[in-house]
């Protein structure tokens, strides 16, 4: 019997490509966009939802299940970026960001759990960031929703560990994906004393996602952890020194390793 899959944020970017590439491995593949009508050329169906709406997390968990009577493994991938030094990001922006990166994956963890937990068998894949293993300078607020969310899935494994359900994190690197333009970007304030570092930093960031990886590498790390049959608490996807970085920050004192950001940065 063909797995059923559910992605959320499936209509673009490292989504897209997970979709269609397990679609022609032969799963059965269900994405999700707050805009469904937009994508009627996508290779598998985009069913609506928007994560930061309970209401509408269960009515789609619900149509998969309708449509495929089960759901095998769900790929918590909907997330959105945002920049800017943290003193002058405004608190709606904030909580925007964590209501769909942190908030939102639980909400869609909730809604399939009792799914899983009936049919004695899940995984649920969590898309976070190598952004989350440190506090990057004007994308802090995206390290800390992304960081929480790896930190969330250690705890829930531990929870549903007697319930033939696994769960794990991919954390990507930089890909070549729209989420550039689709982030929240703080404006560059003339009379800003961040101006000149953000500004630099803005565009060395921009100039990151331009030059990423192929998201098809995304796709084929997913289809490989699917068909582990105990995949590990993180999992790291993206140009070597992006996951040496994680390594480095566990053995070198802090201090050195803020140093070598601050350089990384000019800043």
């Amino acid at each position: 019997m063909s797995k059923v899959i559910l992605i959320t944020g499936g209509s673009s970017g490292i989504g897209k490509s997970v979709g269609n590439f397990l679609t022609k491995k032969g799963y059965t593949v269900f994405g999700t966009s707050r805009f469904p009508e937009k994508y009627p050329q996508s290779n598998f169906p985009i069913i609506r939802m928007d994560v930061t709406k309970p209401n509408s997390v269960t009515e789609a968990v619900a149509s998969v299940i309708e449509k495929a009577g089960r759901l095998d493994v769900l790929i918590n991938n909907a997330g959105v970026g945002i920049t800017g030094p943290i003193e002058e990001l405004p608190d709606s922006e904030i909580q925007k960001n964590f209501e769909t990166n942190f908030f939102g994956p639980i909400r869609v963890i909730k809604a399939v759990l009792p799914v899983m937990r009936e049919q004695q068998a899940g995984l649920i894949i969590n898309v976070t960031s190598i952004a989350g293993y440190m506090g990057l300078p004007y994308r802090g607020i995206y390290s800390a929703s992304k960081g929480a969310l790896e930190l969330l899935t250690e705890a829930f494994r531990m929870e549903i560990s007697n319930f033939n359900i696994a769960m794990t994190n991919v954390a990507p690197g930089d890909f070549a994906t729209n989420i550039a333009s689709g982030r929240y970007h703080a404006p560059v304030l003339e009379n800003s004393p961040y101006k000149q570092a953000y500004g630099n930093t803005l565009k060395l960031m921009d100039t990151h996602v331009n030059q990423g990886k192929d998201p098809l590498e995304m796709a084929k790390a997913i289809y490989k952890i699917i068909n582990t049959p105990k995949p590990k608490v993180h999992y790291k996807v993206g140009e070597f020194m992006q996951k040496f970085s994680v390594v480095l920050k566990r053995v070198l004192p802090d201090k050195v390793y803020e140093k070598l950001l601050m350089n990384h940065y000019k800043l």
